[in-house]
């Protein structure tokens, strides 16, 4: 494919389905499908009251809040932040994000591409 320059919103929308993920939604704005090679970015949704299971993988996270109120878990500590709130979560450790705030939550998550 290689060069991609598109709205996000012609970016399919798909429902998280990882267990304990409640009216959470993603789109995988860049990916393998786009010959990435290094990164994923993904934008995610989650209604009122929804989260994100809580996980952990071997790989970091970086993550952009855009819009709403986000409680942040990550190895037993918590955080709340709202729009423009900026997230680092190492490799390995346990953590979600919960929407705790009226209307919708809406982040940027990059991640690396694991084979």
């Amino acid at each position: 494919m290689g060069f991609k320059a598109v709205p996000y919103t012609d970016v399919e929308l798909e429902n998280v389905t990882e267990e304990g993920a409640k009216g959470a939604k993603i789109r995988w704005l860049i990916s393998k499908k786009d010959q990435a090679t290094r990164f994923a970015m993904r934008y995610f949704e989650i209604t009122e009251g929804g989260h994100s299971p809580l996980h952990s993988h071997p790989w970091e996270h970086e993550v952009f809040l855009m819009k709403g109120k986000c409680k942040v878990v990550c190895d037993g500590e918590e955080s709340v932040l709202t729009e423009g709130g900026v997230i680092f979560v190492p490799e390995n450790a346990e953590h979600n994000f919960q929407n705790i705030g009226e209307g919708e939550l809406q982040f940027i998550c990059v991640v690396p591409i694991m084979d």
